[in-house]
């Protein structure tokens, strides 16, 4: 993706964040991390890898309340130099990228009602904590998040920041990663959500493909549905050195290929059962 880092182009990506404000969540906001959190931990365990699980402890994340962003991030940073950035919700994308590439992560302060335990159109703390801040404790893959940030902030120049989507999409938030123990989980969207945790593994319906970036980044994505297609790695250290080169020919060469979608196969797809 190139290490180039870049600034953003107007705005000062200070201007978005806020306070955690802590002390102002109330019993009943409380209570709603607890519940997620004890649903998907126990759904997690023997689904989600090891890196992921052992990155939720050590975030001192537990049922008993919404973490501490600053409590959190001291020991983000020890572990790989990182910090939460507390945010109202989703921040523009030059901002978003320049947080990466400096080895902050925009946590959402709020966190959803009852009435949305299963489904939530934007992030809340529960997604972007529970989901995200685990997998960077892990060294590797918090150097490729940072990686993505630079590379991010590079695209936006390019016009090619649809094709830099696709691979957060299908490696952050719906990534699987095969291990030993066959398929596991490492991607938020796929960790914080009951429904897609059981679906990515076990239903019969999506298609699961071997990692190749070129494929990723060619493949449309699902925003409202389960996901038709789920792409896995077979190791971090396999998505960070896909990732380090310059992306600028492959930008190229993607413009001359058409979009694929989601539940579309190719004769040189791998299929993993």
């Amino acid at each position: 993706m190139d290490g180039t880092i870049l600034t953003p182009d107007s705005r000062p990506a200070e201007d978005f964040v806020i306070g955690q404000w802590w002390e102002r969540y109330g019993a009943a906001e409380h209570a709603i991390w607890r519940a997620l959190f004890e649903r998907q931990s126990a759904l997690l365990r023997g689904r989600a890898c090891m890196e992921f699980l052992d990155g939720l402890a050590a975030t001192g994340a537990a049922a008993d309340g919404i973490p501490d962003f600053e409590r959190a991030s001291d020991l983000l940073d020890k572990a790989t130099g990182w910090r939460i950035a507390a945010v109202a919700g989703l921040v523009p994308d030059d901002v978003f990228f320049w947080h990466l590439a400096n080895r902050r992560f925009p946590v959402t302060n709020w966190i959803r009602a009852p009435e949305q335990m299963d489904y939530l159109e934007e992030p809340d703390v529960f997604h972007d904590f529970f989901g995200h801040v685990p997998m960077l404790m892990n060294p590797v893959f918090a150097d490729y998040m940072r990686a993505y940030g630079q590379g991010g902030l590079k695209a936006l120049r390019q016009g090619a920041l649809p094709y830099l989507a696709r691979l957060y999409w299908y490696t952050v938030e719906f990534g699987l990663i095969r291990g030993g123990d066959g398929l596991r989980i490492y991607g938020s969207g796929i960790a914080s959500s009951r429904a897609e945790s059981v679906y990515c593994l076990e239903s019969p319906e999506p298609n699961r493909i071997a990692f190749d970036l070129l494929r990723v980044m060619q493949t449309d994505y699902r925003i409202d549905d389960l996901q038709a297609v789920y792409f896995a790695i077979d190791d971090f250290q396999q998505l960070f050195d896909a990732t380090r080169p310059d992306f600028t020919p492959y930008y190229v060469a993607l413009r001359e290929r058409p979009d694929l979608a989601p539940e579309a196969v190719l004769p040189s797809d791998i299929l993993i059962p």
